[in-house]
């Protein structure tokens, strides 16, 4: 008799797994399931929390290295050297006692790398050797999908190239962050910044990037440019048309005019009239980054949010796993999809004609599948029950994902593409028009004109009237003046993009696709953690969906400029490389090795890197921003309280205390004294004219109140009701 263990990565996961099977016992660290034909004699499956197993602090290697100095570093352990994480002994203590007991133990952590990881830190650490191990590889958690894939477990394997890989990014990162948080912080404290600098082998290239479109549009000097634009009028209508020219020279322009007797009302004709059917066909399938960048364009969301999103919907068993970085699916999903077809419509209320049941390749390709394949709805198709008892969130997700599947057996957006020469006196002027013929898979899209994309195509065509070849028109021409403008700062979805192009200027998906072999920062899984990451170090805050830089984003951006830290493309080369380790081709030794090197260059030049005079000036902003502080923080007790930029904050943020204040509450700046007065005493005196958002509200006084939850609440004083 076979003892099989299941290890799944979190509670929810094991639950799904249970779910396909009949359960014989619960208990609060595993789940007995009964036998059956996939299990014989029965199984267990227990769980992590995650990581029940981290690596060690510095302290732990040496004492010297528990106190912050120049004089200890680098930080180069041995070997490495991993411990259970605080407060998850008793699950981690379970999971061991199982393994010990088992003759077979099965991976059913994440089916991505850091799933791998998991599993094999966990078990690595618990002392248990020489045990079959099975890999459970699936895509979703629908119970036919769970039942399939433990009748079809893979070997290990792949999963322990996957575990190198990601071990060593670990290590990596922990190498990079232990000693360029440490070497940065002590040297620019020995200039006056009280902050201490998160270093990453990945956040601050990402940083140095927002920096630097920071710097592009700091720096741009707008020009004016000229044009020649022309007013037609023909015999069914108006339009426009611009002549072959745009310079920063006025008299150039003036010139060509003159060349050509233009007085600005003359007599065109219309010179070519070529009219071109053009089709479009249907967005790609979903990646995790892709999606991103569509939901925050559509909604606001952050990359984060649309990760958590899509997260729940695959715990909810109808949209397949998030974490993957293709946009392609193969043969088997798209037979599902086929015949779940009519049923996908209903949901959506749209029984559209079916343009083909045969799969195309631009959707369909299973040489493009590795891992994962595209984030598409699962086999199970809500009840409208269920659909209602979606956030607002998970609705707009599952339906674009929904949407964007079924867009494939659409017909195409068909439209008809005029193009007009209209010639004056020799001078051609060169119009854009589009006809709308059929909106094809358009019509499942039905946002508002907010859309980007819906703005594009208004900017660049116009609707045109009846025009003839031949045909003579009314021109009134003139000298157009324009301004060249700044580029535009990132939007919090942008930053996506621009991690998986290294910040290379890529402005929609068609090029995205031309780009075969990106060499980006960070992977699919795990970018927005990166972009979490520096908004909570307080590099970068995002205001109304627009990123910007901070002023101590500028002091790390400065401090780094020049070295590796702020090359995108060297750490794209070493996720590259790390890559290779998953595919068997690259040794952790050899990239662990190149990361030593790197340390130890940084530990020998930065600090003469660190004394340009535009870094003691950033340093002098952030220290006016974070002026003497205004009270002892009343939620952590150990950091303090003072004004940011628009603000109070805890200068114990970047340790996880996220007590803040707001600078301006109702119409009423809030003071520092009456903070002082929130943080010492718990309420502030009455503050007099709080403007309520409702316009039929009238404006009131009260009392500021620090709630037991650590937020601000309202107190009305007993004289202000006696008034009433």
């Amino acid at each position: 008799m076979s003892n099989i263990v299941i290890l799944a990565e979190k509670p929810s996961q094991a639950k799904a797994y249970s779910d396909a099977f009949s359960i014989k016992k619960k208990d609060k660290t595993f789940i007995e399931l009964n036998p059956c034909s996939i299990f014989p004699n029965g199984a267990v499956i227990t769980w992590g929390i995650g990581h029940l197993v981290e690596l060690k602090q510095p302290k732990e290697y040496k004492s010297e290295w528990g106190t912050w100095r120049l004089s200890s570093l680098p930080i180069l352990p041995e070997r490495y050297e991993f411990k259970v994480a605080s407060g998850k002994y008793e699950q981690f203590n379970a999971v061991k006692r199982l393994f010990k007991e088992a003759d077979i133990i099965i991976n059913g952590c994440d089916v991505d790398r850091e799933g791998s990881n998991i599993f094999y830190s966990i078990y690595h650490m618990t002392g248990v050797r020489g045990k079959p191990i099975k890999r459970l590889w699936i895509n979703s958690l629908e119970v036919d999908e769970v039942r399939k894939g433990f009748s079809n477990l893979h070997d290990n394997e792949k999963d322990l190239l996957l575990y190198s890989e990601a071990k060593t990014r670990q290590i990596s990162d922990w190498l990079v962050g232990m000693n360029g948080s440490r070497l940065y912080t002590l040297l620019l404290q020995q200039k006056g910044l009280k902050d201490s600098l998160s270093i990453g082998r990945v956040q601050s290239p990402t940083t140095y990037l927002i920096y630097q479109r920071h710097l592009e549009i700091e720096n741009f000097v707008p020009k004016l440019f000229y044009e020649i634009e022309g007013d037609f009028t023909a015999a069914n209508g108006k339009y426009k048309g611009k002549a072959k020219i745009k310079s920063e020279k006025q008299e150039e322009v003036q010139q060509l005019l003159n060349q050509h007797n233009i007085t600005g009302n003359d007599t065109g004709i219309i010179k070519s009239v070529s009219i071109k059917e053009m089709r479009i066909k249907s967005p790609k399938l979903y990646a995790l980054s892709t999606l991103q960048s569509t939901a925050n364009k559509r909604w606001k969301y952050s990359p984060k949010k649309v990760l958590d999103t899509v997260q729940k919907l695959y715990d909810k068993k109808i949209l397949s796993y998030p974490r993957t970085d293709t946009q392609h699916i193969t043969e088997n999903e798209f037979a599902y999809l086929t015949a779940n077809l009519e049923s996908y419509q209903d949901l959506i209320e749209n029984r559209f004609s079916v343009a083909s049941k045969r799969p195309s390749k631009r959707y369909v390709d299973g040489s493009k599948v590795q891992e994962h394949y595209a984030i598409i709805p699962t086999k199970k198709v809500p009840t409208r029950a269920k659909i209602q008892g979606l956030s607002i969130e998970e609705r707009n997700i599952y339906f674009e994902v929904l949407n964007t599947t079924l867009a494939m057996f659409h017909h195409d957006y068909v439209y008809e593409e005029t193009k007009v020469t209209t010639n004056v006196n020799g001078l051609d002027f060169e119009t854009v028009g589009k006809t709308e013929i059929s909106k094809g898979w358009k019509e499942l899209f039905n946002y508002s004109s907010k859309d980007n994309t819906a703005k594009k195509d208004e900017n660049t065509t116009q609707a045109l009237p009846k025009l003839e070849k031949g045909e003579k028109v009314k021109s009134n021409v003139k000298m157009k003046e324009g301004m060249t403008t700044p580029p535009k700062p990132y939007t919090e979805g942008q930053l996506i993009s621009m991690m998986k192009t290294c910040g290379k200027s890529v402005e929609n998906e068609e090029e995205m696709e031309i780009l075969k072999e990106v060499e980006g920062l960070g992977t699919e899984a795990t970018r927005s953690g990166i972009i979490e990451t520096i908004k909570k170090h307080q590099y970068i805050e995002v205001k109304k969906n627009i990123v910007h830089i901070t002023e101590k984003g500028k002091v790390l951006c400065q401090s780094i400029e020049g070295n590796l830290l702020s090359s995108p493309s060297m750490t794209a080369k070493w996720e590259t490389y790390l890559k290779k380790i998953g595919n068997g081709n690259g040794t952790p030794q050899a990239f662990l090795g190149s990361i030593a090197k790197f340390i130890n260059k940084l530990i020998e030049e930065v600090p003469g890197q660190l004394n340009a005079e535009s870094i003691q000036q950033s340093i002098d902003v952030v220290k006016k921003v974070n002026k003497n502080p205004i009270a002892v923080c009343p939620r952590c007790k150990k950091g303090s309280i003072s004004m940011k930029r628009s603000f109070y904050g805890c200068s114990e943020y970047s340790n996880g205390c996220k007590q803040t204040f707001p600078g301006k509450l109702l119409s009423k700046n809030i003071s520092e004294k009456q903070v002082k007065d929130l943080c010492s005493k718990g309420k502030t005196s009455v503050i007099k004219g709080f403007k309520p958002k409702s316009k039929e509200k009238r404006k009131f006084d009260a009392m500021l109140i620090l709630k037991d939850d650590f937020s601000i609440g309202f107190e009305f004083s007993k004289k202000q009701f006696a008034k009433k």
